[in-house]
């Protein structure tokens, strides 16, 4: 009787293995794909950066305005009218000035949503070509591992 060796028959058996054939990595295609996440990257950057310094500007003529409304009303508050007359005055610029807050808050919320959603559109669209060029990758993966059996 012929004494079996387990680890004979495991070498063996690990000998005759296949390991499944793996497709193709075409390493310029992987280059290629990362420099495109890149460059959309830097897009939406570079879209952030620029409305940031929009918003930035528009808010600094915004509160301009407001400081010479200011300054005007108070000029015209010390050079003449009596008290009724600089208490209505008063009244009215800070009316104004709560007024052209809100216009204000409004106009700045608005710049920030466009600028979000022209962010959101560069990174949606380089995603949605990074789908379709990943799905072109696989077929051409399949079709050429295929094609090799």
């Amino acid at each position: 009787m012929a004494m079996q060796n387990p680890f004979a028959d495991a070498m063996k058996a690990f000998g005759e293995f296949k390991a499944p054939q793996m497709p193709a990595v075409d390493v310029n295609n992987m280059l290629a794909f990362g420099r495109r996440n890149a460059e959309a990257a830097s897009a939406a950057s570079q879209c952030m950066a620029e409305s940031v310094q929009t918003i930035a500007r528009r808010q600094a003529e915004m509160a301009r305005a407001q400081v010479e409304k200011v300054l005007k009303t108070t000029k015209d508050m010390l050079t003449g009218g009596s008290p009724e007359v600089n208490t209505s005055k008063q009244v009215e610029l800070a009316k104004a000035m709560f007024e052209g807050s809100l216009s204000n808050l409004r106009e700045v919320s608005e710049l920030v949503t466009k600028s979000g959603f022209e962010v959101f559109d560069v990174m949606n669209r380089r995603a949605a070509e990074g789908l379709d060029e990943i799905t072109s990758f696989t077929g051409k993966a399949k079709k050429s591992s295929s094609s090799a059996n």
